[in-house]
């Protein structure tokens, strides 16, 4: 009879304790899947004591997290977290055994990805990592190998949970950003420091994870322009559904003539795009490719149910014998991106002001427009608020997004301003 694959298990927080659930429950199925049995054999967490809803006496309790990798175990799956640290430790040392990897761990993906795929080559062992993004969503294995064939032109998507429950509640509400995320909080979607959801550093996570595997290019978090929700008003959502438009957290790698570009921002999506129909902490991937088309992956992006059986089908190619380079080409294969000025980068674009209500100020706004080169396709001025200020939204027509990055110039000071302006690209 085949051996079972041996695991030691790192973290045991929500995903870890979802992992040892999954493998009791369908322990029999999976067993079939895989060709043989998939047991945890070790584990390691910060606190023995908790009651994690599970017997952990079966397990080898190992104290040293960095010590999983001299354990006698096939795969060490880790679930830790963070871009260095224990987890990275942790990876080095597993995979310098020779011992597969699985983890979901993105940042760390994002920042030493290329460094760990040559580790898993040079030893012959797996680095798997669907997990890492998109919790549930199998878009890591879609782009991998069900769209290995493609050149692939874009990959984008909605990447955060939390800030698409944020946005997607204020748009059925028509309450403000701060009242929802306190609701986010309180129901456990946003940690109690929200800033690497809401100002789009997970979300470029991600997106480096994506752009590599798409684009064959060395991951590179530092190249991700990352803007995020904070600044985002319900007025806003209010002025994009008049256009016909909802506004989304948006991710987006593209293959241009001149480089790579990636960047991770709000815009606005028309309401014939499957992406403005996402809602909730769903997310969802489109990939879109020159003889398959436009692919969309979508489903629930975090949680211990998904993330767990994201983790666990990674173990069952595993334990298959299933698996390649880690970003869909062998590391030596994969290049330095070239990253793309994105104030060439052609969009029409939502502009938004609070400015004084007094005479003068349109024409002022408009005459900032006209000066950087900016077509404005349409202009809206509602009522004064209590505060004596009004809100003005422009849409532009298309043109470079670093004409509009001119004209903001122009206006900042501004006497007639209140506050910063807000610009959200125009998805296409």
């Amino acid at each position: 009879m085949t051996k079972p694959l041996r695991i030691a298990l790192a973290g045991l927080g929500t995903v870890g304790g979802g992992v040892v659930r999954l493998l009791d429950a369908n322990a029999e199925l999976i067993a079939r899947r895989a060709g043989r049995a998939i047991e945890v054999v070790a584990v390691s967490a910060r606190d023995r004591s908790k009651d994690r809803g599970f017997d952990l006496d079966r397990f080898a309790w190992v104290d040293d997290t960095a010590a999983l990798a001299s354990h006698d175990a096939d795969v060490v799956v880790e679930l830790i977290g963070g871009a260095d640290g224990p987890a990275l430790t942790l990876a080095r040392a597993a995979l310098a055994a020779g011992k597969g990897l699985v983890t979901a761990n993105k940042a760390m993906l994002a920042h030493h990805g290329l460094e760990l795929a040559q580790a898993a080559e040079a030893a012959g062992a797996a680095l798997k990592f669907e997990a890492a993004v998109a919790g549930g969503v199998p878009v890591v294995k879609g782009i991998r190998e069900g769209a290995a064939a493609n050149a692939l032109s874009r990959v984008y998507g909605v990447l955060n949970g939390t800030c698409n429950f944020i946005l997607s509640t204020m748009e059925s509400t028509g309450r403000d950003f701060a009242d929802v995320l306190a609701e986010a909080q309180a129901k456990g979607f946003a940690e109690a420091d929200p800033s690497f959801d809401i100002d789009g550093v997970d979300a470029a996570h991600k997106l480096s994870i994506l752009a590599s595997l798409a684009f064959g290019t060395q991951p590179a978090f530092g190249a991700v322009e990352a803007s995020g929700i904070r600044a985002v008003l319900a007025a806003d959502i209010a002025e994009a559904a008049a256009l016909g438009h909802r506004v989304r957290l948006i991710g987006v790698a593209e293959e241009t003539a001149n480089g790579l570009f990636q960047r991770v921002h709000p815009h606005l999506v028309p309401l014939d795009h499957p992406l403005a129909h996402v809602t909730g902490s769903t997310n969802a991937v489109v990939v879109e490719g020159n003889f398959v088309g436009r692919l969309l992956f979508q489903g629930p992006g975090a949680g211990d149910g998904p993330t767990a059986s994201a983790v666990v089908a990674d173990l069952i190619d595993i334990a298959r014998g299933e698996w390649g380079p880690p970003f869909a080409m062998p590391a030596a294969a994969l290049v330095e991106a070239r990253a793309v000025d994105s104030g060439e980068r052609r969009a029409r674009a939502y502009l938004r002001f609070a400015v004084a209500d007094r005479v003068g100020v349109l024409a002022e706004i408009a005459a900032a427009m006209r000066d950087a080169g900016v077509s404005i396709a349409s202009l809206i001025q509602r009522e004064a608020h209590a505060d004596g200020t009004v809100l003005v939204a422009i849409v532009t027509h298309e043109g470079p997004e670093r004409c509009v990055a001119a004209a903001l110039e122009r206006l900042r000071g501004s006497a007639s301003l209140a506050g910063q302006p807000l610009w959200m690209p125009i998805l296409s």
